[in-house]
């Protein structure tokens, strides 16, 4: 099984843009140097959290099969991992592929917890999760993947319990993966129904969606949705307009049950940094890159705009400088997008770039993320930053979690609420 990661989707997803002339620097951007940081009231709230990613055990366990004690005492450890860096908020992936990390009333338990998938590990990780964060004064949003079903191909390999096992119809193969089809009504609201059932059973602080709506293009596979086109489709001028709405849909159907179950519980999600480029659309920012509207069929601009999500967090994965997405001009763009809107703005880090020797000159200086925080300062609707992930906080390669601590956290922040 591959290593199914944000990383490596960041990585494809910059396969696919225009880089002449993307040469990295690590200048400071115009409007992000220290005394341009917008100077914070007593108390006030920021948010500061670091993604613990389970898919593949990313993250989190370290591998399957480990006892439930060792599996608990390396969840707590990450917990005070972050108390430790002043971070507030730890988003936990808790439904990486239709399983769950907790005693879920649809799905099987993930086999990242014990390697048999529908096997008990004998303890509730996310219920263990939400206790012990609160008790260190931290915030557990809870992350969903809403519609990726497995990370490999054969429906056989899922348990006979599984629901993708029970609907086949439900399921497309693509790219060497199994997804639930967006097309659907009853997908979504069988996703919701496995979602809410968290909500319902957990005081967590937020649900958290990632980049994953419709997969990112492979070349030379069509995502098989005909029948469900052909069935729900016939409003819509093209499948794309469709498809678009069929994630409009989750999302406001979603925002509007978490408030019904649990009216403090936010609703938050996580797209891929560009929003469409500038070339397609006059609204969209100045890059070249894959546009999330286009490409995944999301519409993450009018979700802000129209103020259906609590909060939103752009991976901007990207250094500052880099010509086909600088990360110095997706900020002032997605600033812009926030303004007047009640959905709050986080900017995604790239923490894993940093000192790995693959990655441009930029990511080999210690201050690049440190400068990407004096940048987000200078724009008052960036409410804070989220990193990723943990383990590369925990292995801080070249220091640069550490000169953000010292730059930017020298006390402890609220989190937003």
């Amino acid at each position: 099984m591959g290593r199914l990661t944000r990383r490596a989707f960041a990585l494809a997803a910059l396969s696919v843009v225009t880089t002449t002339g993307a040469g990295a620097t690590t200048g400071t951007a115009t409007g992000a140097t220290a005394g341009s940081r917008r100077p914070r009231a007593a108390g006030e709230s920021e948010m500061r959290g670091m993604w613990l990613a389970t898919v593949t055990n990313r993250d989190w366990p370290s591998k399957a099969g480990l006892t439930a004690a060792q599996q608990r005492a390396e969840l707590i450890a990450w917990l005070d991992l972050a108390v430790r860096n002043r971070l507030n908020t730890v988003v936990f992936q808790v439904r990486p592929a239709a399983d769950a990390l907790w005693p879920s009333s649809y799905e099987p338990w993930s086999q990242v917890l014990t390697g048999t998938q529908g096997k008990s590990p004998g303890w509730d990780p996310l219920g263990t999760a939400v206790t012990e964060a609160h008790a260190r004064g931290l915030h557990l949003h809870a992350w969903f993947n809403p519609y990726r079903v497995s990370t490999q191909a054969d429906p056989a390999r899922l348990v006979a319990s599984h629901p993708a096992r029970k609907h086949p119809d439900w399921v497309v193969t693509y790219g060497g993966k199994l997804y639930y089809n967006p097309g659907l009504p009853e997908v979504r609201a069988f996703v919701q129904d496995a979602i809410l059932d968290a909500v319902s059973k957990y005081p967590v602080d937020a649900v958290h969606f990632d980049d994953y709506f419709y997969p990112y293009p492979v070349a030379g596979q069509t995502f098989d949705d005909d029948a469900a086109y052909d069935a729900h489709g016939g409003d819509f001028s093209t499948r794309a307009a469709w498809r678009r709405d069929n994630i409009d849909k989750l999302v406001l159907e979603t925002a509007a049950r978490i408030k019904a179950v649990r009216p403090s519980t936010q609703f938050g999600i996580s797209p891929f940094g560009v929003w469409r480029n500038v070339a397609s659309d006059s609204r969209g920012s100045d890059t070249r890159a894959l546009q999330s509207y286009d490409d995944i069929h999301a519409d993450t601009r009018k979700w802000v705009r129209e103020g259906w999500i609590d909060y939103v967090v752009p991976q901007l994965y990207w250094n500052i400088g880099l010509s086909a997405a600088d990360y110095a001009k997706l900020v002032p763009w997605w600033a812009a997008v926030a303004k007047g809107s009640r959905t709050r703005l986080y900017l995604g880090e790239a923490l894993y770039r940093q000192g790995d020797p693959a990655q441009p000159a930029a990511w080999q200086d210690p201050a690049e993320l440190s400068r990407h925080l004096d940048l987000g300062d200078a724009y008052p609707q960036v409410r804070g930053h989220v990193f990723f992930a943990a383990k590369d906080v925990r292995t801080d390669r070249i220091g640069a979690m550490a000169r953000v601590v010292a730059d930017h956290y020298g006390q402890t922040a609220k989190p937003p609420s």
